[in-house]
């Protein structure tokens, strides 16, 4: 089978704007990088049709699927949904989609933040699966290679144009990368996906180093021309490695970089040795096997190959151009200031609010718990989007929201705002805004419910009131398997999802990793500890580690500093008792149920469609 949204692009350029069949993706912002092609929506219905009926092999259907964004999950007969956001661009009326769809088709009645800026919708049966990728459609989303083999969700800083000291706005290019792979036949069913990231600084805070290929930004001195730094072949999971420079500088505007990153794709896409083994078929194993040098002779070679002149590399066509100050709300005549409210509105001030490069405005980034939203607080936030920050908005690798263009004046009304949401807490992307994947909630690989470890280690850090700064500073990240969608390679404290036998019965556990970092362009990956945890024992091991950290430390230490000091035995030793093997005992028998899981603890995992 091959579905028509394989044939319908030119080999070499993704379609641009004039081929657009939804008038509506005519708006150059953010939220409407991806052409929206109406003739997906009706292939996705056929093929679901036939693959109900049994005439379609599940295979070669989960293969389309995969292609339109659509996610078997561990829970029979229901789907995943993931929807693309590049760069996490999101506007107020396709917030307000999310809300009418997740009402009428998401039984959980949220909508899930990713740590990749998707926005993802789960237990949706196959069905409804069509039916709201379609209604998604017409608010300008979408879900197009989401999942599956392909270019996945571009990423990148969601403060870009607004930063201090930034050398330009990255968004426009970024864009015209998403707008160029979509859809290109190079790049559907490739060995293994590709991650991309956009940084707007050196400061990184888009990871780049974990990416199979990222972008970041550069001027050439003797002429001021704009370029990129390019890395190529980072990645966490089983084999995390950190993305070596391919290139300190390719040029942007003559559309290089999208040269040099086809070439990158095509050798990636030749590599037969990659299909035999799919679990280590990421870019970063080539490279970890060649060398970055010897890979970049490869690249050097495929740019002098005769594919490159039958290219329109040109991106003028593609670039976002919206001009976002242009579009930013005026000063308010009038705006609130706090009355008894004050110690609580300076915390979040402090934590949650960043002034602007354009004076007078600033960026309101909103705690948005485990990344989880409900239609109720959707709309309240489309609303605030739409009175305060000229509508500019985009999610955040931390499972976050961004309010752009706020102006300062108005600061503290939309805090008051957020708060009446139930999102008004202060401490973004500290120790509390704990970060985790689904797991077991939905995941076919999840081993533990890492959801349910991110709300009860979250609980145990809210009580403990932490008001050090330097403990603040902490991040703690959990995955329910080893694969790290959770990012807990680069934590400050991290688990992944494990297991312990004890006699015939089986412990939900975690494996606890020490000492990562990624803020500020210095990415390391953390140690795994010789240990392993019982999942209902993780809370008291993460407060025994933070409370050594807080006593032991010198003056003005950071917490990785800390670990490189003292060294990862040491929080070995902290937590030993905790390690300790747990009897099957009718007294015990909380230690093999699983957070918020009511029945006995099993592994059951499926086989993951990554690499499908």
């Amino acid at each position: 089978m091959t579905p028509a949204s394989l044939e319908e692009t030119p080999q070499g350029h993704g379609p641009k704007e004039g081929s657009l069949e939804n008038p509506e993706q005519l708006l150059d912002v953010p939220g409407h990088v991806i052409p929206i092609l109406q003739r997906e929506f009706d292939d996705f219905d056929t093929e679901a049709a036939k693959f109900m009926r049994g005439e379609l092999e599940g295979d070669e259907f989960i293969k389309f699927r995969l292609r339109q964004g659509v996610y078997g999950q561990r829970q029979p007969d229901v789907q995943m949904v993931r929807i693309k956001l590049p760069m996490g661009g999101v506007t107020p009326d396709q917030l307000d989609a999310f809300a009418a769809v997740i009402e009428k088709y998401v039984p959980l009645r949220k909508g899930h933040i990713t740590t990749r800026q998707n926005i993802q919708m789960h237990h949706v049966p196959l069905p409804q699966a069509a039916e709201l990728i379609r209604e998604l459609g017409e608010a300008g989303l979408s879900s197009r290679e989401g999942c599956g083999n392909t270019v996945r969700n571009v990423t990148g800083d969601p403060r870009a144009g607004t930063l201090p000291g930034e050398l330009f706005d990255i968004t426009p290019y970024a864009g015209a990368y998403v707008r160029y792979f979509v859809r290109h036949p190079t790049t559907q069913l490739m060995p293994r996906k590709i991650k991309t990231a956009f940084t707007a600084t050196d400061d990184d805070n888009a990871i780049t180093q974990i990416h199979d290929i990222a972008f970041t930004p550069r001027i050439r001195e003797r002429d001021g021309v704009r370029g990129v730094q390019i890395r190529v072949g980072g990645g966490t999971s089983i084999m995390p490695r950190l993305a070596p420079v391919l290139y300190e500088f390719v040029e942007l505007d003559n559309g290089d970089y999208l040269r040099v990153a086809e070439a990158v794709f095509r050798i990636f896409d030749r590599e037969d040795s990659l299909r035999v083994n799919r679990a280590r078929a990421r870019i970063k194993v080539l490279i970890d096997r060649i060398g970055i040098d010897a890979f970049r002779e490869r690249v050097d070679q495929e740019l002098a190959g005769e594919w490159v002149a039958e290219r329109d590399f040109s991106i003028a066509g593609l670039l976002l151009s919206h001009d976002e100050q242009a579009h930013a709300p005026a000063t308010p005549q009038d705006w609130g200031s706090p009355n008894g409210d004050r110690r609580e509105f300076h915390r979040f001030q402090v934590s949650n609010v960043s002034a602007q490069r354009q004076a007078g405005f600033s960026t309101v980034e909103v705690n948005v718990e485990r990344g989880d939203l409900t239609p109720e607080q959707l709309r309240g936030l489309a609303q605030i989007m739409r009175e305060h920050s000229g509508g500019h908005a985009r999610t955040t690798v931390q499972q976050n929201l961004v309010l752009r263009w706020v102006r300062d004046e108005s600061v503290y009304d939309v805090w008051k705002r957020l708060v009446a949401l139930g999102l008004g807490d202060a401490g973004v992307n500290e120790i509390t805004d704990v970060v985790s994947c689904p797991g077991t909630d939905s995941c076919k690989l999840g081993i533990t419910s890492s959801m349910g470890l991110n709300r009860a280690v979250r609980e145990r850090l809210l009580s403990m009131e932490i008001d050090d700064e330097l403990t603040r500073r902490i991040h703690v990240k959990m995955s329910g398997c080893p694969h790290g969608c959770g990012q807990h390679h680069i934590a400050s404290i991290g688990f992944y999802g494990a297991s312990m036998k004890v006699g015939e019965h089986t412990i939900p556990a975690y494996i606890p990793h020490i000492g990562g970092r990624f803020e500020g362009g210095d990415v390391r990956f953390a140690t795994h500890l010789k240990s392993r945890l019982p999942a209902k024992r993780v809370p008291d091991a993460v407060e025994r580690w933070v409370r050594f950290y807080e006593s032991e430390r010198n003056a003005g230490e950071e917490f990785s500093a800390f670990v490189d000091r003292v060294g990862v035995a040491a929080f070995e030793q902290q937590i030993k008792d905790l390690a300790m093997p747990v009897e099957f005992s009718l007294e015990n028998m909380n230690y093999f149920i699983d957070w918020t899981k009511s029945g006995p603890f099993r592994v059951e995992r499926g086989e993951g469609e990554c690499a499908v």
